[in-house]
């Protein structure tokens, strides 16, 4: 089954609702065709969501739940956003706190995590940790060395550094879930009900969540046959490792969602980094255009990196393909997601696929991205 959601294009407001009307796929077909042609290819199935202006201007599905499951997929299906979990709840999150007084991006580490300590780990910034430079390896094998959550905490907390902080790119899980203690910190609540009070449930977004109950099962599309320590297929289960070791709530993955959810998260971040000031009396949250601006501006930390501070900026073969413009940002999950901001043409492009389904080997999503990314700017940009 296929879904579509059309609708005039206008200029942004702040936190518009998704306007959706029921039509034809129009001048989009184009790219509608090119994802069923990547079904059981590059993914068994996989939603898209496209945002232009202040009106979602494509909402669309194709192909199944997996490769043994050959039920349509529709817009409503949920799935797993790997390391979309670090922008879309992380990230987020800390652009909120640092707006609320409560977190400096400059401030060492240890400030809000004593349990964060090693050689040069007083270095460690929270920019650091942002801009994946602060030092740490990409991961560790928490799944096979740790027990319990805690445990997990504390091997990523004593870890040593790889190299002194803010002189290399390494993307870095370890990052992320360091971050995720910071925020908890400061809160005082755990990571999962910080981002549902602060975001999803104030923003509507009513299928996103950790570690999603029993009763989504049916719609949740399964990833990869874990053959590391579960040893069954995953279908609510995140497929990061090291995330399932911290029971399926963590700053680097473990966030589900669909695509309708990302749009309505799409257009309030756009609208908050276009509008100059905050209105009073709105009752969803009210982000910093100025911070948001900062947020996914290129930090050049360490020189030559192209992260902004959580989300990545195009690069060379970029997922964001060739024709997004220079303010452009987004990122990429590894079970083949991801999101693509044009802030200069108030343009988004939202992919969610379960590339790992039946295999994490299966690496087609790669070039699926950029296709897509490059067609949605082909239709929308003017013929001469």
């Amino acid at each position: 089954m296929l879904a579509l959601a059309t609708a005039a294009c206008g200029h942004p407001r702040p936190v518009p609702p998704i306007t959706l009307q029921q039509q034809s796929y129009g001048r989009f077909q184009p790219v509608v065709a090119y994802l069923q042609t990547q079904v059981d290819s590059a993914f068994p199935g996989a939603t898209v969501a496209v945002g232009y202006g202040d009106s979602v201007v494509l909402l669309a599905a194709v192909g199944h739940y997996a490769a043994n499951d050959k039920r349509p997929v529709t817009t409503e299906t949920i799935y797993d956003l790997a390391s979309l979990t670090k922008v879309i709840a992380l990230t987020t999150e800390c652009i909120l706190l640092v707006d609320r007084g409560k977190l400096d991006l400059d401030a060492p580490v240890q400030r809000y995590v004593p349990e964060f300590r090693g050689p040069m780990k007083d270095q460690v910034t929270i920019r650091y940790l942002l801009t994946h430079s602060a030092g740490l390896v990409a991961d560790l094998p928490l799944w096979d060395s740790t027990r319990t959550r805690e445990a997990a905490l504390a091997m990523v907390d004593t870890s040593p550094l790889v190299s002194p902080p803010g002189t290399r790119f390494v993307y870095s899980d370890l990052s992320a879930i360091v971050l995720m203690q910071v925020v908890e910190h400061i809160t005082g609540r755990p990571f999962d009900q910080v981002l549902a009070d602060d975001v999803f449930t104030p923003l509507g977004m009513t299928s996103t969540r950790f570690a999603p109950p029993t009763t989504w099962r049916d719609r949740i599309a399964p990833t990869e046959m874990d053959t590391f320590f579960r040893h069954r297929l995953l279908i609510g289960e995140v497929h990061d490792e090291s995330a399932a070791r911290l029971g399926g709530v963590s700053g680097n993955a473990g966030l589900f969602s669909t695509a309708p959810d990302l749009a309505k998260f799409a257009q309030w971040l756009l609208d908050s980094r276009l509008t100059p000031g905050r209105r009073p009396g709105v009752s969803r949250p009210q982000l910093s255009p100025q911070l948001v601006l900062q947020f996914t501006q290129r930090q050049n930390i360490p020189p030559g990196s192209s992260r902004a501070l959580g989300w990545d900026t195009p690069s060379e073969n970029s997922s964001a393909g060739t024709k997004m413009g220079p303010n452009a940002f987004g990122h990429t999950g590894y079970t083949g997601t991801s999101i693509w901001f044009d802030p200069d043409r108030s343009l988004f492009v939202i992919l969610l696929t379960n590339r790992v389904n039946p295999t994490r080997a299966n690496t087609k999503i790669f070039q699926v991205r950029r296709r897509v990314a490059d067609l949605v700017n082909e239709i929308l940009t003017p013929q001469p």
